[in-house]
């Protein structure tokens, strides 16, 4: 544009400064005359440059100008006048800067909710026995991003983010979405104390936190408003999900047949000079070896703190628990997808025997001549092994009381109760938290549909679910009920009188481990 208008004002100005001086029209013959018609014969011979350089000028004017009129139909043709830009969660928090010899931590999260959880119970660890402030990544909800290596899983979390988006949501209902908007509403994220106490936690523990939520502006916040850059970073860098262990104690070492290839130790890191040290992955519950009592005690802290304590979904799930009659008893079956897939049908039988047997109180002879004559085609099945769970013996809790005699949910029963002595402990109301996505007409559901005429899925409170409805994230203007729903069944789960689990679940163990226990004033099961 301004290469045109360079072009263009010489000619104007020569133009506009011939036609100034122009002499009065006159008819006497003589030199003006002359001059005046030698001009006019001129003219033909530059009027066609000056004109065409004057066309190409217009044109490109004009075409400059239509780009950048089109780009911003186009990055702008979804809002509404007057749109305002969807608020984005803050990459730093609105606070005092912190001091300019300040050292830090950061990972890279992966998997899902509670792979998640665990990375960043790790991380909080680690920065205490460090003594650096945390740099938290925002929790992502729904279609995860899988481990991948160091260098991959950094690309995947700044390139799949969702800056440059904002217009995705604006699309009216009815007009089909574009390429880029592809995927928009299968995920979103969530910075974590949106669903704990992280402010709790890092009181106890001594611990900072800063939460961003990994776009590309707010890792290059990240970088320069803390003013760190690659020289001042100490960079883990993994290729495998298990690199790296942490040991506490120097005089420590893994096991021979460790899964984990290097061992860090933590006493040593800490000496670390660099403002920032990155690590990748920090998914799983062994990934710390802990030896020393106060690492442990710090391990315990973070864990008991780690349960939901969401505002929104807390009274939904109160709602659920009365309408249970507050006396249930719970089970979690995890079947949609890798080994659990795998290995359902076994898991379902091992965790209906667990409550028909264990929690129930059905004799063997009782629970066996049950599951023969629901399953006549597994006559010849002997009891399954139920494997002893060594981590929840170690922190053994008080007796539960005894279930009572009679239930009074206020919900409807599926199916009449059982009316003879022996299997009138079945009548308790049982809630089943589940991946399947429809567990009512789901085959492995059948034996339990039989067994317990009181049974119930998060499915069947749709109507206690409504305050739900409205949840729309800042971040991305992206709905949340949907992606809260396993969230919203743990904490129904963990209100139950006692809770059997599916055998290598993280979700399962945090019910367990964490949320039941914490529910009951039980002292968590640390695992790890």
């Amino acid at each position: 544009m301004s290469t045109a208008y360079t072009f263009q004002s010489p000619s104007v100005t020569l133009e506009k400064g011939a036609y100034r001086m122009r002499a009065p029209h006159s008819t006497r013959p003589g030199s003006s005359l002359s001059q005046s018609l030698m001009t006019a014969k001129q003219s033909p011979s530059h009027s066609p440059n000056r004109k065409l350089a004057i066309l190409v000028a217009v044109l490109a004017f004009a075409s400059v100008t239509c780009f950048f009129f089109a780009y911003h139909l186009f990055t702008t043709r979804f809002a509404p006048y007057a749109q305002p830009h969807p608020h984005r969660a803050d990459a730093l928090p609105k606070a005092n800067p912190l001091a300019p010899d300040t050292k830090y931590l950061s990972y890279f999260p992966h998997s899902g909710l509670h792979n998640q959880r665990i990375a960043l119970e790790n991380a909080l660890v680690l920065a205490k026995a460090l003594n650096r402030t945390l740099l938290v990544p925002f929790l992502r909800l729904g279609k995860p991003i899988r481990y991948v290596s160091f260098e991959k899983l950094r690309r995947f979390l700044v390139l799949g983010s969702k800056t440059g988006l904002e217009h995705c949501p604006l699309v009216p209902v009815g007009i089909p979405a574009p390429d880029e908007c592809s995927g928009y509403e299968e995920w979103t994220s969530i910075p974590w104390d949106h669903l704990v106490d992280l402010q709790a936690i890092g009181q106890k523990i001594g611990v900072k936190m800063i939460q961003w939520d990994g776009s590309p502006a707010a890792e290059y916040m990240k970088k320069f408003h803390i003013n760190i850059f690659d020289a001042d970073t100490l960079t883990l860098q993994d290729s495998g999900p298990y690199d790296f262990r942490f040991l506490d104690t120097l005089d420590d070492v893994s096991p021979t047949r460790d899964k984990y290839l290097y061992s860090i130790y933590i006493p040593t890191l800490a000496r670390a000079p660099e403002r920032l040290v990155q690590i990748g992955t920090l998914f799983g519950s062994s990934r710390l070896r802990l030896r020393q009592d106060v690492s442990k005690s710090v391990r315990k802290d973070v864990r008991s703190g780690m349960a939901f304590t969401n505002s929104h979904l807390s009274p939904v799930a109160d709602t659920i628990y009365e309408a249970l009659g507050t006396v249930y008893i719970g089970a979690h079956l995890r079947v949609g997808d890798g080994q659990f897939e795998q290995r359902s049908t076994d898991n379902a039988r091992t965790i209906w025997w667990k409550l028909v047997h264990l929690v129930c109180g059905l004799d063997l002879e009782e629970t066996l001549a049950l599951e023969q004559q629901l399953s006549p085609f597994d006559e010849d099945l002997d009891p399954p092994f139920i494997q002893p769970d060594v981590p929840s013996l170690r922190v053994p809790h008080p007796p539960l009381p005894f279930l009572p005699h009679t239930f009074k949910p206020k919900i409807r029963c599926r199916a009449p109760l059982h009316t003879s002595a022996p299997l009138q402990k079945l009548n308790a109301p049982l809630y089943i938290a589940t991946d399947s996505p429809n567990p009512a007409a789901d085959p492995l559901f059948s034996i339990y549909l039989q067994t317990f005429p009181c049974i119930f899925f998060l499915s069947d409170f749709t109507s206690r679910l409504t305050p739900l409805d409205a949840l729309i994230n800042a971040y991305d203007q992206v709905l949340l009920k949907g992606f809260l729903m396993p969230v919203l069944d743990a904490m129904v789960l963990a209100r139950a009188r006692e809770v059997v689990v599916t055998d290598g679940s993280t979700f399962g163990a945090f019910v367990k481990d964490v949320l039941w226990r914490r529910r009951w004033g039980f002292e968590i099961v640390q695992r790890g």
